[in-house]
């Protein structure tokens, strides 16, 4: 007995295999072509990629400048600061105080980094730091005071910036807001775009033997009596009694007015007969800030050394 859900027609005739309009050969040319395909796709879409960087990257230059290397000579960068009082030596002790500081370098002042000293008469004291720029290129400058309790005055803050023309020098003052019995700090000078091109200063601060009231600032007009050496040579150029205004006076040569930074006198300012409370200080003037810009002068080329004290100070 036949069962009705047993056919009698073979399968393949029954269910007949459905076409699909393929060949063998179809599938592995499919694959070729695609791989093709998306090869042209990446290769277009990196060229768009490195198009697209160069376009950003010039509109970035066109806005803020191409990327700038800080300028160095010889080895060194080309700037170097110091602190105007004749206290210094070697930062860290890697070399020797030339015999003759005149003929020693055709470019650098010193053969490296220094170290000074600031002997202080009291909270608000002041002291005078230069800044070198010894290349023809300019320069933007990031100074900074680490260690606390000294201020650049101008700014009234431990930072400061300081934009040098090709082979200009700018002398900065600094105060001290503290009563320090002893201190250090370090000032360095940085490059603006560059943050590891920078040029250390180390000061060692300590107190004086006695403090005075008023400390001599930026644009005080005050009397000094002034003794000038050769500083090779020591020997003695000149010596005298002048007004000066303390700091930027172009009445003198530009280290001079910034040589009377830091004088300090009681309040009696030197105006009572018999009575001198003026102290006095040394301080070194490379040619840069004394004669090095007075072509032809017989100073031109000379460090020199001067003493000067404070005979009296302004009433206000």
């Amino acid at each position: 007995m036949t069962r009705s859900w047993i056919s009698d027609t073979p399968d393949e005739v029954e269910h007949p295999p459905v076409p699909l309009g393929l060949n063998e050969m179809a599938v592995p040319r499919a694959a070729i072509l695609l791989s093709l395909g998306t090869a042209v796709v990446l290769i277009l879409s990196t060229i768009w990629l490195g198009w697209a960087a160069w376009n950003f990257n010039a509109n970035l230059e066109a806005s803020f400048g191409p990327a700038t290397e800080a300028p160095s000579i010889d080895g060194r960068w080309a700037w170097e600061v110091d602190l105007l009082f004749d206290t210094c030596s070697a930062r860290e002790d890697d070399w020797t105080w030339p015999d003759s500081l005149a003929e020693h370098d055709d470019v650098f002042l010193y053969p490296g980094e220094l170290r000074c000293d600031w002997e202080h008469q009291g909270d608000g004291d002041r002291a005078s730091v230069v800044i070198y720029n010894r290349g023809n290129e300019s320069l933007d400058l990031v100074l900074e005071i680490q260690g606390g309790g000294v201020v650049f005055s101008a700014s009234d803050e431990p930072g400061d910036v300081l934009s040098l023309e090709g082979n200009e020098s700018r002398i900065v003052e600094v105060e001290l807001l503290e009563d320090l019995s002893e201190s250090d700090i370090r000032i360095s000078v940085s490059h603006l775009t560059v943050v590891d091109a920078e040029v250390l200063l180390d000061v060692h601060i300590f107190e004086g033997t006695e403090e005075r009231d008023i400390h001599i600032n930026d644009n005080d007009r005050i009397e000094v009596h002034y003794i000038v050496w050769n500083a090779d040579t020591d020997e003695q150029l000149d010596e005298g009694d002048l007004l000066v205004t303390a700091g930027d006076d172009g009445a003198y040569i530009y280290g001079f007015g910034w040589s009377a930074i830091g004088l300090d006198i009681d309040n009696d300012r030197g105006l009572i007969p018999g009575i001198d409370t003026g102290t006095a200080h040394t301080t070194l003037l490379p040619p840069p800030i004394a004669y090095g810009n007075s072509d032809g002068h017989e100073l031109q080329d000379a460090w020199l050394r001067f003493e000067l004290k404070v005979d009296r100070a302004p009433i206000s």
